[in-house]
């Protein structure tokens, strides 16, 4: 399997293990990743949902670029609704969701990371969301709650230049709440200390935080349209050739 459920008492740890890929996140994978949040979010005897990469050089380094490059419209939007679909999860199931990032969360990664309640970084860990220079826009929620956990400015800038960031200053701009080694220790800790505490204040305590219009829907429609430009097209096939593109604007 390509991703593992731990339980310790009422905390779950839901590992992606796909090394030999960074950790990155093929249909398959995300599909099982999908299934298995849905499972937690539905289990009484869970209180609280760590997400974490398996070894030490990634959380998830992105999703899979040469799976993309095929994709027509209809079928990315598809790939889009999947990855919302499994982001929605762990944004507005009735638990704390803690991303422990152990390395490279890019991407999809990012944005996974992202929808967790709490994300923890390892000294070692770069984040970022660097779809731009695939010719296309983060599509599992990235341009929405970057901005709403940065700031849009800070959100804008890290999303047109599809830069990363290392952890001192993911800290210093609000992606991370804090810099822990061993950052798995310090997620489980916080876990095991959320799920002391009321389930029922805890759940409505999430559900009134994360309670703001957005535009979830509009990216993931958006993010299937772009790929039907030549421009999407050239980045992702520029990718998998391990070339630089040439963008045309269209």
């Amino acid at each position: 399997m390509s991703v593992e459920v731990a339980r310790d008492r009422a905390v779950a740890v839901v590992t992606i293990d796909r090394q030999d890929a960074l950790n990155a996140l093929n249909v398959e994978t995300l599909t099982d990743l999908r299934d298995r949040l849905r499972e937690l979010s539905i289990d009484n005897g869970v209180r609280a949902v760590v997400l974490t990469g398996a070894g030490e050089k990634a959380f998830v380094a992105g999703a899979d670029i040469k799976y993309m490059s095929g994709l027509e419209p209809d079928a990315a939007k598809g790939w889009g609704g999947l990855g919302h679909e499994t982001g929605r999860l762990l944004e507005t199931m009735a638990k704390p969701t803690i991303a422990a990032i152990n390395g490279f969360a890019l991407g999809g990664g990012c944005e996974l990371a992202l929808a967790c309640d709490i994300r923890y970084a390892s000294r070692r860990a770069k984040l970022g969301q660097p779809e731009i220079n695939l010719g296309i826009v983060p599509g599992w929620g990235g341009t929405q709650r970057l901005a709403r956990v940065c700031g849009i400015g800070v959100a804008k800038e890290l999303i047109f230049t599809g830069r990363t960031v290392d952890a001192e200053e993911a800290l210093r701009i609000g992606l991370v709440s804090a810099i822990a080694d061993p950052v798995l220790d310090k997620a489980v800790e916080t876990a095991h200390e959320l799920a002391g505490k009321s389930s029922l204040a805890l759940a409505l305590a999430k559900r009134l935080v994360n309670m703001s219009p957005g535009a979830l829907d509009t990216e993931a429609d958006e993010f299937g349209e772009l790929f039907s430009s030549a421009d999407a097209q050239e980045g992702l096939t520029a990718f998998a050739e391990k070339r630089a593109p040439k963008f045309l604007g269209r």
